[in-house]
C-alpha cells in the first residue's frame, strides 16, 4: 500500500445543509450526482454523504458520537489562520478555538461544521505549502 489518502468522506445529516455550509467556505461540487457531493481537494478528493448511508457501507454502528477524527488545513500565515477562522463563522460553523499561538511554535484555531466535523486551521512555520496547496515537511 502506498503511503497516501485518497478520498475522505464525511458523514452527514443533511445533504443539502453541508453542501451549502462548503459553498459558503468556497467549495465547489466536482459532481452532479444525487446523494453524494464531491470535492477536489489538491491531490485528493473530500466527500459528503448521508451518515446513515455511509455507516451502513462501512459496517459501522454509528452512535451518534465524535469519530475520532479531526481534519486539518494549514495555510501559509497566521492571518490566513484568522481570515479563514472568519469565513467559517459566517458560513455557519461553531467556533471551537478562536485563533491563538501554539505550544509548538504555530498559529491555530478550529471549527465545527454543521455535522459536527471539526476542523483545524493552522500555519506551521516549519512546514512548507506548495503553490498547490500541499504540504512538504
Amino acid at each position: 500500500m502506498e503511503q497516501r489518502i485518497s478520498l475522505i468522506t464525511l458523514g452527514v445529516a443533511d445533504l443539502d445543509r453541508a453542501m451549502s455550509f462548503y459553498e459558503a467556505m468556497g467549495w465547489r461540487r466536482a459532481n452532479d450526482d444525487e446523494g453524494v457531493a464531491f470535492y477536489q481537494a489538491g491531490g485528493m478528493v473530500l466527500a459528503l454523504w448521508g451518515r446513515d448511508e455511509l455507516a451502513e457501507d462501512s459496517v459501522m454502528t454509528d452512535s451518534g458520537g465524535w469519530g475520532g477524527v479531526t481534519l486539518a488545513y494549514n495555510v501559509r500565515s497566521p492571518e490566513e489562520v484568522d481570515a479563514t477562522i472568519e469565513e467559517a463563522r459566517q458560513a455557519g460553523a461553531t467556533i471551537g478555538r478562536e485563533p491563538a499561538p501554539t505550544s509548538w511554535g504555530g498559529y491555530s484555531g478550529l471549527f465545527v461544521d454543521p455535522d459536527g466535523h471539526p476542523w483545524e486551521v493552522a500555519h506551521n512555520p516549519f512546514w512548507t505549502i506548495t503553490d498547490d496547496g500541499g504540504i512538504r515537511l
